[in-house]
């Protein structure tokens, strides 16, 4: 039995551990949290489910003496939140030279695209540790490369790769996440200084998500450019998180391309909107992810495609831990394991 360690207690964090602790394949051993007022809590009570006899803590020297195998490292990106951007590089590699494998959410899908620096280090500490790494998610990390790099198991010729997806934020209830996260509803001044560092997040993100597609199919690429485009709201909008104000950010359309001879041969793009109306001459409809080649395959899927994308975030982070476990020190991107599943064994 796996022994894992869950790393962060939001809303990720907790369905992970809740995962964990219903599979016959895995034991939880500790929660590391963040929150003074959940430090030496019952894990059981963190998560609302009767006691388990863990308490957590939020000492990292806890995970790195505990007989933890593997750690389910789920924080808020610290590439976007906090005070030290490299937060999150510089506990995984902590871990990983302690010897425990890592399973994060958190971004470096594929670590190459942040440059040698990024990769290297990743690499030296799983060397150090005779550790793994690897890294998950929904999109990035599933739909947007795990799926076309599927779907092209098909096709015979490829001359491109389009991911699309088309979200309409409308009756999404959560201020926090609408207009605190996302940036919706305010100034376009205000919108790019306070995003900048969450549009360097999510460039690097697509980057890897690219890059990734690329690999699986043997493709070298030139270059990923990236681009964001905002459409502002002509008139007070009402939504389920609140009033989108007259001339404030109502939509954003965010395209990541990888380029090879001057040719876009992937393409993923996001379009995201505060409301139907918005922006009418931008893409609409399902999400889509298409091989445009021979044979041409088209998927379309519905915008409640997966009911709970978070608890799905969770579950590609659990269901891959057997696998990293048994992996060869290193990194492991998606290309480097084998099918996931969950355990159903009881």
């Amino acid at each position: 039995m796996l022994k894992v360690f869950q790393w962060a207690s939001g809303t990720v964090g907790r369905h992970a551990a809740n995962a964990v602790l219903s599979r016959a394949d895995l034991e939880l051993v500790g929660l590391h949290v963040r929150s003074a007022e959940k430090v030496g809590r019952d894990v059981g009570e963190i998560l609302g489910r009767d006691p388990v006899g863990i308490r957590a803590t939020d000492e990292l020297d806890a995970i790195l003496q505990s007989a933890a195998d593997v750690v389910v490292h789920a924080p808020l990106a610290s590439l976007v939140y906090g005070d030290n951007p490299l937060q999150d590089l510089d506990d995984i590699c902590a871990l990983l030279e302690a010897g425990k494998h890592v399973v994060t959410v958190v971004g470096y899908l594929n670590p190459k695209a942040h440059g040698p620096e990024v990769h290297d280090r990743l690499a030296a500490a799983c060397r150090r540790g005779a550790s793994t790494f690897h890294s998950t998610g929904l999109n990035p990390g599933w739909m947007g490369d795990v799926l076309p790099l599927t779907m092209a198991g098909l096709a015979g010729e490829i001359e491109r790769v389009v991911v699309r997806e088309i979200t309409n934020f409308q009756f999404y209830p959560s201020p926090e996440i609408m207009f605190d996260v996302m940036g919706f509803g305010a100034p376009v001044d205000e919108f790019e200084a306070r995003g900048a560092r969450r549009g360097q997040w999510l460039n690097g993100l697509f980057a890897e998500s690219i890059e990734l597609i690329a690999d699986g199919l043997g493709l070298v690429l030139d270059r990923v450019s990236d681009s964001c485009e905002l459409a502002i709201a002509v008139e007070d909008i009402q939504t389920a998180a609140g009033t989108v104000a007259r001339g404030t950010v109502a939509g954003q359309r965010w395209c990541w391309t990888g380029i090879v001879d001057g040719t876009s041969r992937i393409v993923h793009e996001t379009v995201w909107r505060m409301h139907k109306s918005v922006a009418p001459e931008w893409p609409v409809g399902k999400h889509t992810v298409t091989i445009e080649g021979k044979p041409r395959i088209h998927l379309a899927l519905d915008a409640d495609w997966v009911s709970d994308g978070l608890l799905a975030t969770a579950l590609h982070a659990v269901n891959a831990i057997p696998a990293v476990c048994a992996a060869a020190p290193g990194i492991k991107t998606r290309l480097d394991l084998p099918y996931l599943a969950p355990c159903l064994a009881r």
